[in-house]
């Protein structure tokens, strides 16, 4: 892989277009309390929109190598970061590595509030993206911002310390929202619910044959038998949107 440093934060500079499906450039953010987010940029040539990818609990931007080149070839830019809560499962996180700190997961918010700030800029659709904790904050930022235009959400649930805050959120979302699980009944059930609780006019639930836990469903190191059928639903749904 290829591997460009990019400081935008302070400069707001234009990305320069990845050179090929699998490359990514490194960038910097800032979160509104000074704390430094990394991150991957994955930037296909005319995007149809930006996704930004949020990981689970325990991991980091590394959840993503295989699906934002997966996503670039279907003319999606992404941005993966880590979060100041997280951890190596998916290799070093160099965010919460560099914090230091024990953090809880709305504390993970202000990252994300981060990277769309960077991808209003862009001026592309916005699309979030969440895995586990994520995709439990990804709906409430959804909810707050008219710049994003869909949501998927891999393995939501009311992870946040507060048992309605999720489908209060989710209530208030009327754009395009995607859920899956894990094949898992509490899993499904927990993804229903959230998602039943949106007005949208276009929003779907997968109920996997085979599924794990958040975005590593799309991973065939990690769900050899549900990858490929999981990843055909992922991306009908985007090309309802974005065709």
């Amino acid at each position: 892989m290829r591997f460009r440093w990019l400081s935008f934060a302070l400069l707001g500079l234009a990305v320069p277009p990845a050179q090929a499906a699998n490359s990514f450039s490194p960038v910097i953010l800032r979160a509104s309390d000074g704390v430094k987010i990394y991150g991957d940029y994955y930037a296909a040539r005319r995007p149809k929109a930006l996704i930004l990818l949020f990981h689970q609990a325990g991991s980091s931007k590394g959840e993503y190598r295989d699906i934002g080149p997966r996503l670039v070839q279907q003319r999606f830019s992404a941005l993966a970061i880590d979060q100041r809560s997280g951890g190596s499962l998916f290799g070093r996180n160099e965010t919460a590595a560099e914090f230091g700190k024990d953090t809880s997961y709305l504390d993970a918010a202000k990252d994300l509030d981060a990277a769309i700030e960077w991808a209003r800029r862009r001026k592309l659709p916005i699309v979030l993206w969440g895995s586990s904790y994520s995709a439990a904050l990804v709906i409430i930022e959804a909810a707050k911002r008219s710049e994003v235009k869909e949501v998927l959400a891999f393995s939501p649930g009311e992870y946040l310390g507060n048992p309605t805050l999720v489908h209060q959120a989710a209530a208030r979302l009327r754009i395009p929202f995607y859920v899956t699980s894990a094949s898992d009944i509490r899993e499904v059930a927990a993804a229903r619910s959230i998602l039943a609780a949106s007005p949208s006019r276009t929003k779907q639930q997968l109920v996997p044959r085979h599924g794990v836990h958040g975005s590593s469903t799309l991973l065939a190191s990690r769900d050899p038998l549900g990858a490929q059928e999981n990843w055909q639903a992922v991306e009908a749904f985007l090309r309802r949107s974005f065709s």
